[in-house]
């Protein structure tokens, strides 16, 4: 019987991808844990691996094609014995998905109660079904459901492990699968509908402008940042830090930096940024104020044991935050030389999907384009987000009389449910404390 390979999830949120390259061809012979083909999501580049043996009889899915949905067909293996002419005929058949999956991702995302994949991740998928069970669905899935006033529990997943996707939706709306009516639940405002692509190009000169479509990352980007600002209540805290002492220990540090001998000559073993020293602090205060070191969830509260800071990292077309796991542990050069290793990686798009999901906090940093200060949006599962602007030489009282010190502005994101007012107040303090007494990151 031919062995159908599809289009694997290489994360819980994964609806579709790019394949971006095959590394076999027709006639091929393959093996388990051969790697077969190279798969482009939003967020990385991911090498597939093969589960089964057999011939390649046919790739229905050409090298480079975009928007290739998660389980559809791509290719198909005649199994041993089998006639590889008449497996390729099983091809032209529609190609449903396999019981029996025969390719898997390489670095397969880690899946824990709360993950991170951006705004809108949820816990890896279970059947969904009979009553009083969590449904589970990605974000589209749920956010056309409520457009189209489908009650998800009615609906029967088709993605993986049962989890319900956008087609699901369709078909049931088309009348396709069973879905129950749903009424908007009292005091949720009604759905806004945003201005069509006609709508918005009729306000402009035709010729005046060109459209450049948007790629799979801006599009995943928008729909999460929206998702992120509809149900987290934002809630803001400013403070100014004075960092004259910071910048004096980092340079004391870099200063004694031991030099390591290379083929490409000489370099000193670590060079630390003033964001490494931020994503120290803010860990320290994290587990100085461990009742905001916390993801919410409906039923519970999720309180961190260590603190896994995200790192804001612009990359060709947006944006990826990787985490740099237990900061409050980890020293200022470890740091530094991971998120060197990180920040380069993730512009390569090689980061692992268990490098950028989960996380507890996250710090973006636009000091080095000269902004003053900005309020970021959380990015779910954390809790918080910090804006750092930059540090620039301002007037301060000391002492009765007005001196120069270098002052930074940095602006606290909480989601209300979880870190409330007081609390935030408390974290940020925390991390002033460390910031201005920066040699508490060294003990």
């Amino acid at each position: 019987m031919p062995i159908q390979i599809t289009m694997p999830a290489l994360s819980p949120t994964m609806e579709e991808g790019n394949l971006a390259k095959w590394l076999v061809k027709e006639g091929d012979s393959v093996a388990p844990g051969d790697v077969i083909a190279e798969i482009e999501t939003d967020k990385a580049t991911m090498e597939v691996e093969a589960v089964d043996e057999g011939t390649v009889a046919k790739l229905v899915v050409p090298a480079g094609t975009e928007g290739v949905k998660v389980n559809a067909l791509i290719a198909v293996l005649a199994a041993e014995g089998e006639d590889v002419g008449d497996a390729a005929k099983a091809a032209a058949n529609g190609g449903a998905a396999a019981e029996k999956p025969a390719a898997a991702p390489q670095q397969e995302a880690k899946a824990s109660p709360v993950n991170n994949d951006g705004p809108g991740t949820e816990p890896t998928p279970k059947p969904s079904g009979g009553s009083g069970e969590r449904v589970f669905a990605s974000p589209l899935a749920r956010r056309l459901a409520k457009d189209a006033g489908l009650d998800l529990a009615g609906v029967s997943g088709s993605g993986p492990k049962g989890r319900i996707v956008k087609a699901d939706i369709e078909a049931a709306a088309k009348g396709g699968g069973a879905a129950k009516a749903t009424t908007p639940a009292a005091g949720a405002p009604a759905s806004v509908k945003p201005m069509s692509d006609e709508a918005v190009l009729k306000l402009f000169e035709e010729g005046s402008y060109e459209l450049v479509p948007h790629d799979g990352m801006r599009k995943t980007i928008a729909r999460r940042l929206v998702e992120a600002k509809s149900t987290i209540p934002h809630f803001y805290l400013t403070l100014d830090c004075e960092i004259d002492a910071l910048l004096t220990l980092r340079k004391q540090l870099n200063d004694a930096a031991p030099v390591i001998k290379g083929e490409g000559g000489d370099k000193p073993a670590y060079k630390l940024s003033v964001n490494d020293m931020i994503i120290k602090a803010m860990a320290k205060a994290l587990m100085a104020v461990p009742d905001a070191n916390v993801s919410w969830t409906e039923s519970a509260m999720v309180k961190h044991s260590h603190a896994d800071v995200g790192v804001a990292v612009s990359i060709p077309g947006g944006l990826i935050t990787p985490i740099v796991r237990r900061a409050d542990e980890k020293t200022l050069s470890v740091i530094s030389n991971e998120m060197k290793d990180l920040a380069a990686r993730a512009r390569n798009r090689k980061l692992k999907p268990e490098e950028y999901q989960g996380g507890t906090t996250a710090v973006s940093n636009l000091g080095m384009f000269g902004i003053k200060d900005f309020a970021a949006v959380i990015n779910p599962p954390h809790a918080t987000i910090l804006a750092v602007g930059a540090g620039e030489q301002r007037a301060v009282v000391k002492d009765g009389a007005v001196v120069a010190a270098t002052i930074m502005s940095v602006t606290l994101s909480t989601d209300h449910r979880a870190v409330d007012g007081a609390l935030g107040a408390e974290l940020l303090a925390a991390f002033k404390q460390v910031i201005e007494n920066p040699f508490a990151m060294l003990v």
